[in-house]
């Protein structure tokens, strides 16, 4: 039978806050249930915390190994994109949250990808397929499924060649999520597509801004890995969007928009309570990279009002749990207030995103080494060969 421990003896145990503690509940990591002595308490699975102890102190003797390792620790890629100083993300060194103030997403793409020209995704790619008439993921997978299929090779390409094809292939992206055709900045052919106004334009600029890179997550390593074999740009766009799509990275804000429309029906009060009785993890709350709370999430919450009950469902979880909403929540926020279309978050969260996954692929071209990690087999031996004459 399995043993409990109270909060303060998981924090003594794992040396973190209940902060921290909240933040593995959220994740999953560790299993939680009402305290039958006293329901407003809860009793954390003491296996779950021996485990993370262990596995914290395996991590500390293993850190200078993390270049060789993919599980445990960061793969090391050395990259001048974007990084974290002081909780908050850098593009090329320059702070992203305070870029998006008044950056448009052409201006990053110019600055990611060390473009001398200015950045126009006005004109996408002349030979994608006819995108399906229902804008949406649909037709941004299909036109980028035939573009790879036929797409040149990035080898013996100028850069200047590279970044043409690349703004069309994130201009492309774009227009397959609704984006209205024509030479204006994304965000203003966004609103138009979605039949919104100028202010709302200028919050989806924010929030393509803030969206654009996030150092080697998955979908970027992907990404790199597809251009280190010399695959054309739209099938490394198009792998990299494969990956952006799993809802425990880029299509995390449809999990959240679910947990909205739960909140909607039933209220806060007893989503919130359904929630932390049964252990299970709350989403588009806490981030690992920031601790102290996402500030891109921050900065986007800053310019808009969420409606009222979500509202006060973030306050009550921020509350009760200590944990912040990250960018998934505003980003789902923000479609729930403005009534945009329902695959409205993943639209600007992948053509954000491309712009930061041809930026990886183009600077994987500079290395010139195929990335090839080895597996380490921990299945069954091979019986042994018969040695009798």
């Amino acid at each position: 039978m399995a043993s409990w421990i109270s909060m303060d003896e998981a924090c003594r145990l794992l040396g973190v806050r209940p902060q921290t503690v909240y933040a593995y509940v959220s994740r999953g990591k560790l299993e939680v249930m009402p305290d039958p002595a006293d329901t407003r308490r809860s009793l954390y699975r003491a296996e779950d915390v021996a485990g993370l102890a262990k596995r914290k102190q395996a991590g500390r003797k293993h850190e200078t190994l993390a270049a060789n390792t993919l599980f445990g620790s960061e793969p090391s890629i050395p990259t001048a994109l974007c990084a974290f100083f002081r909780g908050r993300p850098y593009y090329r060194g320059q702070d992203a949250v305070s870029l998006a103030r008044s950056a448009e997403l052409e201006d990053v793409a110019q600055l990611l990808w060390a473009a001398e020209q200015p950045v126009d995704f006005s004109s996408p790619v002349t030979s994608a397929p006819t995108a399906l008439a229902k804008p949406g993921r649909i037709a941004a997978f299909t036109a980028l499924a035939g573009l790879a299929a036929v797409g040149h090779s990035t080898r013996g390409r100028l850069t200047r060649v590279l970044h043409n094809e690349a703004q069309g292939l994130v201009g492309q992206l774009a227009n397959a999520f609704g984006a209205r055709q024509g030479r204006k900045p994304l965000h203003l052919r966004f609103a138009q597509g979605w039949k919104q106004s100028t202010q709302v334009a200028d919050l989806l600029r924010t929030a393509m801004v803030l969206l654009v890179d996030h150092e080697l997550t998955s979908s970027a390593f992907v990404a790199r890995i597809a251009a280190s074999t010399g695959a054309s740009l739209p099938a490394c766009l198009l792998a990299g969007l494969t990956t952006l799509s799993g809802p425990l990275h880029g299509d995390a804000s449809g999990r959240v928009q679910a947990l909205f429309g739960e909140v909607e029906r039933m209220g806060e009060d007893h989503v919130v309570a359904h929630y932390l009785s049964t252990g299970l993890p709350l989403a588009g709350f806490g981030h690992h990279l920031y601790p102290d709370g996402d500030p891109r999430a921050a900065a986007l919450l800053a310019l808009f009002e969420p409606p009222e009950v979500i509202a006060r469902f973030i306050e009550k979880v921020e509350t009760l749990t200590g944990l912040q909403p990250n960018i998934d929540v505003a980003l789902a926020a923000l479609v729930a207030h403005y009534r945009l279309p329902a695959d409205a978050a993943f639209g600007l969260f992948a053509t954000a995103r491309g712009v930061g996954l041809m930026a990886h692929s183009l600077e994987q071209l500079g290395v010139g080494q195929v990335i090839r990690p080895r597996g380490r087999y921990v299945g069954a031996m091979p019986e042994a060969q018969n040695t009798h004459p």
